[in-house]
């Protein structure tokens, strides 16, 4: 009864509205009902592709292009209390090899972000301002490269809780981003990432 009264408490509190797989989408080409564009400067290169090793197969999201901050935020959403989540995969970068997510975007110069990034072996959180990034705290973590990862940020108010492959990596409290906004995910640099099971909810 209580593991009943528990799960009916979980429920009630967060809203699962979507999780994108990009298994129906047609390869090649970005995907519809997502801002595929970037931070900065450069060429961010975001397109569908087929990977055997997805954790939902057949179909990826990849980014392969290079940019400031390659950043693709999925157009129909507004969260400003909730989670976002991915699985990704840092394939190869000589810069960089990050994953990352989005949440309370207002346009691709303004929203936060919590990255992991396997070169560095460390996960870290940021705000970015008018396209300016600013670190804010970060965790060091062993991020293995061309291996799958689970990235969760939970958003309350103005308090954050960054969680990789299960296990809290920080929490961080800000009032830069009050109102809700768009969610999305973020690389940086050359990173060729890939990224899976997208889901997002709100509280």
């Amino acid at each position: 009864m209580k593991t009943l009264l528990l799960t009916t408490i979980l429920l009630a509190s967060v809203t699962l509205l979507d999780t994108v797989n990009f298994d129906d989408l047609k390869t090649g080409s970005a995907p519809p009902g997502w801002t595929a564009t970037k931070t900065g400067s450069g060429e961010a290169k975001w397109t569908i592709e087929k990977d055997e090793t997805a954790p939902s197969p057949p179909n990826v999201l990849k980014q392969s292009g290079q940019a400031t901050y390659p950043v693709c935020i999925k157009d129909d959403t507004s969260l400003k209390d909730g989670f976002v989540e991915v699985k990704f995969k840092p394939v190869s970068g000589k810069v960089d090899q990050a994953g990352g997510l989005i949440w309370r975007a207002t346009d691709s110069d303004n929203y936060y972000i919590a990255r992991a990034n396997a070169l560095e072996n460390n996960v870290t959180i940021y705000h970015t301002i008018k396209g300016k990034r600013t670190e804010k705290k970060r965790a060091n973590m062993k991020v293995a490269s061309n291996q799958w990862h689970t990235l969760r940020v939970d958003f309350q108010g103005n308090h954050f809780t960054v969680t990789f492959d299960g296990k809290k990596a920080i929490e961080w409290d800000d009032d830069t981003f009050k109102e809700a906004g768009k969610v999305g995910v973020w690389t940086k640099a050359d990173s060729v990432t890939l990224f899976d099971d997208f889901s997002y909810g709100a509280k």
